[in-house]
């Protein structure tokens, strides 16, 4: 038996799921990163003389990572999400449960796929902010290590999205009602130093809190927790949704009904 990575049917699927984002790449790349530049401009010009966040660093430079790992999360969330809504409400999803692909397949084809959007979305983000503002690479590991595993956590939590929602409102409510707070909430535009010691505590509740420290770790070499402990964090928030996903997956959950 060949590796998962080496099955025909796994490439097939996870090639297509690339492609898809991909020959619409206008809405689905370049419009995320005129977004993420139109926030870094907006906010860098209203707070930049107001706000510092860490000593002897401008704020729009502070901005960066954060704006970097938002439009990486949300995309790749967005990627594998609507992929498989898509597929249910038109029925083709019958083409990927036919043939002899186990649910880790399906699982990992879909993930990496929304990696790959989310790397693609958030290095664009990245090359085009340093033109604005130039940004160290204290510790590119650490950025790399969140990175992956960010967009594979909401890789996961789309797929996951897909599965549950029956119709595409139902996405957009997850969506809505879940992804956006959790990162606009997570110290995307500020640190969480400076809030209210109960604030403090409930954004340390926020998984998607310590994805953008830890990233932001890797940039500065500053961050509000610990950055090992964001990294357990992150790899156990993947590891519970993973076998949340491939749960589903292997008994059908409103895939074969």
């Amino acid at each position: 038996m060949k590796p998962v990575l080496f099955s025909a049917g796994f490439r097939t699927l996870f090639a297509k799921e690339l492609m898809r984002f991909w020959k619409v790449s206008f809405q689905t790349v370049f419009a995320p990163i005129v977004n993420a530049l139109l926030y870094l401009v907006v906010f860098a010009h209203v707070l930049e003389e107001r706000v510092q966040v860490y000593e002897g660093v401008p704020y729009r430079v502070f901005l960066v990572p954060g704006l970097v790992m938002m439009a990486t999360l949300q995309n790749a969330f967005a990627n594998s999400s609507s992929s498989l809504i898509q597929s249910k409400m038109t029925g083709n999803i019958i083409f990927v449960l036919l043939p002899p692909l186990s649910h880790v397949e399906i699982f990992l084809a879909y993930v990496l796929a929304a990696v790959g959007r989310g790397l693609v979305v958030g290095g664009g983000v990245l090359a085009v902010t340093l033109f604005l503002a130039p940004i160290p690479f204290v510790h590119p590991a650490w950025i790399i290590a969140f990175a992956l595993g960010g967009a594979a956590i909401l890789g996961a939590l789309g797929l996951l999205a897909g599965i549950w929602a029956d119709k595409v409102d139902q996405l957009a409510a997850f969506q809505n009602f879940v992804i956006l707070p959790f990162t606009f909430l997570s110290g995307v535009f500020y640190s969480i130093h400076s809030l209210a010691p109960v604030w403090q505590t409930i954004s340390r509740a926020n998984p998607f809190f310590f994805m953008i420290d830890g990233f932001r770790h890797g940039f500065f070499g500053v961050s509000d927790v610990d950055p090992w402990l964001s990294l357990g964090v992150v790899a156990g928030t993947f590891v519970v949704l993973a076998a949340v996903t491939l749960t589903m997956l292997r008994t059908g959950y409103k895939l074969r009904t």
